[in-house]
């Protein structure tokens, strides 16, 4: 590359260190920090206080985590696998766990494939530069940037989605110090399509009243938090809307039409460890099983509690009188949060 560093390159490099998508965005604020806030202030983020604290501030510039930035490289990375879709899966005595989490945790993968970006980067400009990566654990609208970076638009379900791949990405981000051409964001190809909105079970998907963005995510609402970001008991108006989900939801990513033909990934580390295991399995889980089948994957983030909650609302939800036996053992359960939504569930149950 030389002493002076072009975006084109600096993307081909990233392409070669294993992501399928790169883009360049520049490190400034956006107009989506405003309605970043107003979504915290509508409380739509539930009770995730790491999007509501502190670091909420810290959204709004990515100079605030790096002050010398000028660039980001956006990257994504494919996860797609070729099984079926839980819409296209009819067995009620199983559970879904959400495609994003079937293999190993993504952090450190894209993590590790963007410190090769910075090795490769610094052997080839022959120079110091300040850099920082960040995944989505870092306080960064990310997906902004990556919309910037032409990787895609935001669709109404509130994900990136790139035309001809669909929307089954991991996102990363460096931020640079260098001077770099950023990308041209791609429009908006929803159209008039509402497959999303429509399909959400919880209708976690609601109007926002502005212009853009139209539409938001209702954390409260959504699978995705009520089966593990929620730490307390889930809302009884919501359990019936959760199916047979022990962990995440992928059914407004699944309908989109976008999605239809989505790549599958060549990503060893992403394949399916367990797909859609039986409940029963799952309910006679220990604490030690628990964490012996899903290590070093983000199906631990519900932690073992959380976990058996969302056991027990699933098969009530599945209406099987078969689950009865395991049902009672989880309503005995010496954690509070199990016993009360293992009893919901019995009420549920198929008469004897």
């Amino acid at each position: 590359m030389g002493d002076k560093v072009r975006s084109e390159e600096l993307k081909r490099l990233a392409l070669d260190c294993g992501f399928e998508l790169a883009g360049i965005a520049a490190a400034e604020r956006l107009p989506e920090a405003a309605w970043y806030a107003e979504w915290v202030r509508r409380g739509m983020a539930g009770d995730m206080c790491y999007l509501t604290d502190h670091r909420a501030s810290l959204r709004a510039d990515p100079r605030a985590l790096l002050p010398s930035a000028r660039s980001i490289l956006c990257v994504g990375k494919l996860y797609h696998g070729p099984e079926p879709y839980s819409t296209q899966f009819d067995a009620p005595e199983r559970a879904w766990i959400s495609r994003y989490a079937w293999g190993q945790n993504y952090h450190g993968l894209i993590r590790r494939g963007l410190r090769r970006v910075v090795q490769r980067l610094q052997s080839a400009i022959g120079r110091p530069f300040q850099w920082k990566i960040c995944v989505d654990t870092a306080p960064l609208l990310e997906r902004a940037y990556a919309r910037r970076a032409g990787l895609g638009w935001i669709g109404r379900n509130t994900c990136l989605i790139r035309e001809g791949a669909g929307s089954w990405f991991f996102l990363g981000e460096l931020l640079l110090s260098l001077e770099l051409e950023p990308d041209r964001q791609p429009p908006d190809r929803c159209g008039t399509c509402m497959r999303c909105i429509e399909a959400c079970p919880t209708q976690a998907i609601v109007p926002t009243g502005r212009a853009e963005p139209a539409w938001a995510l209702d954390a409260r609402r959504c699978i995705s938090y009520l089966t593990i970001e929620l730490r307390n008991e889930t809302p009884p108006q919501q359990r019936a809307g959760i199916g047979r989900h022990v962990f995440g939801c992928d059914i407004c990513q699944e309908v989109c039409p976008w999605n239809g033909e989505a790549p599958a990934t060549l990503e060893p580390a992403f394949a399916a460890r367990v797909f859609a295991p039986p409940l029963e399995q799952l309910a006679a889980l220990t604490e030690q099983e628990f964490n012996a089948m899903f290590r070093g994957t983000p199906v631990l983030r519900s932690g073992y509690a959380g976990f058996l909650r969302n056991v027990a609302v699933a098969m009530g939800n599945s209406g099987l009188e078969r689950f009865r036996p395991a049902l009672e053992r989880l309503a005995s359960h010496p954690d509070p949060l199990v016993g009360p939504h293992a009893e919901w569930a019995l009420a549920r149950l198929s008469p004897r």
